[in-house]
């Protein structure tokens, strides 16, 4: 460096300019974290490869998921049927176990992100209200989730789709009513932290509005807890699709769900096991990635780290 040159990592302390070169923002330093984290990019890879066959399912499905042909019932894994490659066999109607599985993922990704930002947009507005508007706004609020908490919520579940009716969109709907309670409840405890700090008590002294103190001063910081939230919530909206379909009261039938598969392998659980093992095991697999994204979030946001 000449003599006339200043250093471009040392700021101008005179005129009170930062330095060139700082901090990271925080966004890249969570970023950072995240890819530091094996299993949280394991999880991601998983959620990913199930989104993409879920789009590309009737691309990459090697037949249509209600191709039924009964002389070719019940065959094992990696057989031929008349120069036909089946390769986790075929179900007790002959139809491809694989394909099945394939067009299966459809249902559970559909449902469960449907199911995440249904939930998430209603219980975020009523997380951010009841947070700020303290008082009866507040209590009215709360107390209304505290009903819909207070029911146990398979039998809520099972209650809305008996006088509804099993279907796909009633699934959904069914799915959002429970997501929207808990991303509330977490907002508004986030609220009531965030709303008391010096930067929040300025901007309102200031003069500044209601929604622009939400949706600048208060939306940031709440991601943290609305992402891994959302990541969790997708994990049980799976499950949860699962159950009922299992019960027969979530997609019905020709259509395939990893749920409804399950429930049509019970009666050959000691003579077809691999015929239950499938579709149990690309639940497993979704859920366990959820469940790995949102402790990789979780451990990439924690403030304790910065």
């Amino acid at each position: 460096m000449t003599p006339g040159e200043t250093d471009p990592t040392v700021g101008d302390l005179e005129s009170g300019t930062l330095p060139a070169i700082g901090r990271p923002r925080r966004a890249h330093r969570v970023w950072r974290r995240f890819l530091r984290d094996p299993a949280a990019i394991a999880g991601a890879l998983v959620l990913l490869t199930m989104f993409v066959v879920a789009y590309a399912a009737p691309a990459i499905a090697p037949r249509h998921y209600d191709d039924q042909l009964l002389s070719r019932r019940l065959r094992p894994a990696f057989s031929a049927y008349h120069g036909q490659q089946f390769v986790l066999g075929t179900d007790q109607l002959g139809r491809d176990v694989l394909s099945r599985v394939i067009y299966g993922a459809q249902v559970s990704m559909l449902v469960g992100t449907v199911g995440v930002l249904s939930g998430a947009v209603i219980g975020i507005a009523v997380g951010l209200i009841a947070g700020w508007f303290e008082g009866w706004t507040s209590t009215v609020l709360m107390r209304i989730a505290d009903v819909q908490l207070a029911f146990p919520y398979l039998l809520l579940a099972i209650a809305v789709i008996a006088v509804l009716g099993p279907s796909l969109l009633n699934l959904v709907i069914v799915l959002g009513l429970r997501t929207w309670v808990v991303f509330a409840r977490v907002i508004r405890g986030s609220v009531l932290v965030t709303k008391p700090l010096e930067f929040v008590e300025s901007a309102r002294a200031s003069g500044a509005r209601t929604l622009y103190l939400l949706l600048r001063h208060i939306m940031p910081q709440v991601v943290a807890p609305i992402t891994v939230l959302a990541t969790v919530e997708f994990a049980n909206l799976i499950l949860l699709e699962a159950t009922l379909s299992f019960l027969g009261l979530g997609v019905q039938p020709p259509f395939p769900s990893w749920g409804m598969m399950l429930s049509d392998a019970r009666g050959y659980l000691f003579t077809q096991w691999q015929l239950s093992v499938y579709p149990g095991v690309a639940i497993m697999l979704t859920v366990l990635g959820a469940n790995l994204l949102g402790d990789g979030l979780r451990d990439a946001f924690d403030p304790k780290l910065e």
